[in-house]
């Protein structure tokens, strides 16, 4: 073994002992991350591949079709002092959308009742290729770093020897991992329990950037607004859901649809210039923070109506499949270390789970011409080529009617980097101010149904895990430690509340269910 590696030491398949399991390698602690990330890729590939054929996150999904209508204007100004993307530019230009909504860490079959993120993806099938906007219900996230993505999951999911979900697992990695309290404050609470697919909000999470004719480019972040308003569950009410309907916001979206009950979103951006912004107490590429609406105001740029249910589950709902990295000209990334990473993890998913020629599925395909010199591979059923292109030629450049680069629509953006290539995270963690101004922002409801979720979750979690939570509680409001604290206290002297969703409840079902039960004669 090398100098100071032991039999606990974490290494890669290769064998390499790893000494930072926390930060991609960037350029500068901002980014952007390099491809030659080897740890990561080896990490996130084999991640991608853990599930056959259920997708490893976001399972459980429903879809609609519909469409998008744009304003032509972001807020009052006009739209192309920003992007120069084309589905924006016009009032009233319309273009076909597919969405799919999703829980992110349960089973293909689970129940919609449980408390976990929502994803809120959204295809466009535009004039210049598809784009999709792949988002969460939530505008923040648990990690700002890919390379915990399959840790962050792993904590989420069944334990690899018992196979049942605890909430000591999750707790384990959150309390070892500050920045994810900002996320608990939302997800623990009401917020973590949509009452359906229509009536909740929807976030790109991450930033991305708008890029102008002239290649100048802007930092913007994504919001879809529901027009049906927003409502949430508590523990309680969604466990009288569950015993009636576990498929309730599947069949809540279809049946709105087809009673002509159209839902609609309205897409806000907020607007940032491209820079580090040192005069904010956190860095604007963080998704596990949220833009102030106040500086930066969520400016209107159309609506999207669902207006048309799936006529086959597998084949649309199932095979649609989503990217981050999936842009048009106008819309780019930023520097943001979660969606690089994702960018590469959610494409190299889809090959995987769906195949190589996944984009030649009627519900992932362009609406348009798609000319390409890809060839082969399993499932192929025909060659993406262009009208009296030579079909011998499947290269580029060639002097025999092969493909032809197209003409620049404008401008590259090109950002500038200087720095060195570093494994460190961001200078402005400040994990705990957003987490606590949201558990102030919550309604006395919230806050108990809040404090009870985490006392159920964390009740028969290590003493160790229980600590830390309080401890991080307590540093994002006084209030919220003192009350995990007390709440934890009654737990272990009997006296947990009658709403409490915790492990404790768990086992209780599991003995009630042989003492409760009415015996049968064998036949």
């Amino acid at each position: 073994m090398a100098s100071g590696e032991n039999a606990n030491t974490l290494t890669t398949r290769q064998g390499h002992p790893v000494y930072d399991n926390q930060n991609l390698r960037t350029v500068g602690n901002r980014g952007p991350a390099t491809l030659e990330n080897y740890q990561f890729l080896e990490k996130i590939s084999h991640f991608d591949r853990e599930r056959v054929p259920e997708r490893v996150v976001h399972a459980r999904g429903a879809g609609a079709h519909g469409v998008f209508e744009a304003y032509g204007k972001v807020g009052d100004e006009p739209i192309e002092k920003y992007t120069r993307a084309k589905l924006f530019n016009t009032p009233g230009k319309q273009t076909p959308v597919f969405v799919r909504f999703s829980t992110v860490g349960h089973g293909g079959h689970s129940p919609e009742t449980l408390r976990d993120p929502r994803g809120f993806a959204v295809k466009f099938y535009t004039e210049d290729g598809n784009w999709d906007l792949v988002g969460n219900n939530l505008k923040v996230f648990f990690i700002r770093d890919a390379l915990k993505f399959p840790d962050l999951i792993h904590s989420q999911k069944p334990d690899p020897v018992h196979n049942r979900q605890t909430g000591e697992r999750i707790f384990d990695f959150i309390s070892n991992t500050p920045e994810a309290m900002h996320m608990v404050s939302f997800l623990f609470s009401p917020w973590g329990i949509p009452a359906n697919y229509r009536q909740m909000q929807g976030s790109g999470v991450n930033t991305y950037k708008w890029v102008n004719k002239e290649g100048v480019g802007v930092l913007v972040k994504y919001h879809w607004e529901p027009l049906q308003g927003i409502k949430n569950l508590t523990q309680p009410e969604a466990e009288a859901i569950q015993a009636k309907n576990f498929n309730h916001a599947t069949q809540d979206l279809f049946d709105h649809i087809k009673a002509g009950n159209f839902p609609q979103w309205e897409l806000r951006v907020q607007i940032m210039s491209d820079d580090e912004h040192p005069e904010l107490d956190f860095d604007p590429l963080d998704d596990t923070k949220i833009w102030p609406e106040d500086q930066f105001p969520h400016l209107p740029v159309g609506k999207m109506t669902l207006n048309k249910n799936p006529e086959n589950y597998f084949a649309e709902v199932e095979q649609a499949a989503f990217g981050t990295g999936v842009l048009v000209d106008g819309l780019d990334f930023s520097d943001d270390k979660m969606l690089q990473g994702r960018t590469f993890s959610y494409s190299d998913t889809q090959r995987y789970r769906v195949g190589t020629n996944y984009l030649q599925l009627p519900i992932n395909a362009p609406k348009k011409h798609v000319a390409t010199n890809q060839r082969d591979g399993q499932m192929a059923y025909h060659v993406d080529s262009a009208p009296g292109q030579n079909l011998h030629v499947n290269y580029e450049p060639s002097s025999l009617k092969g493909l032809k680069e197209s003409p620049r629509a404008g401008a590259d953006h090109m950002p500038a980097y200087e720095g060195r290539l570093v494994r460190q995270a961001i200078d402005r963690t400040n994990n705990f101010k957003q987490a606590g101004e949201r558990y102030r922002l919550h309604e006395d409801w919230e806050r108990n149904d809040l404090i009870s979720n985490m006392t159920g979750a964390l009740a028969d979690a290590a003493k160790v895990i229980q600590d830390k939570m309080i401890d991080l509680c307590s540093q994002c409001d006084a209030d919220w430690g003192r009350r995990l604290a007390e709440g934890l206290q009654n737990a272990r002297n009997g006296k947990s509340g009658a709403t409490q969703a915790n492990e404790s409840k768990a086992s209780e079902a599991v003995h009630q269910a042989e003492a409760i039960a009415h015996e049968a004669k064998p036949y």
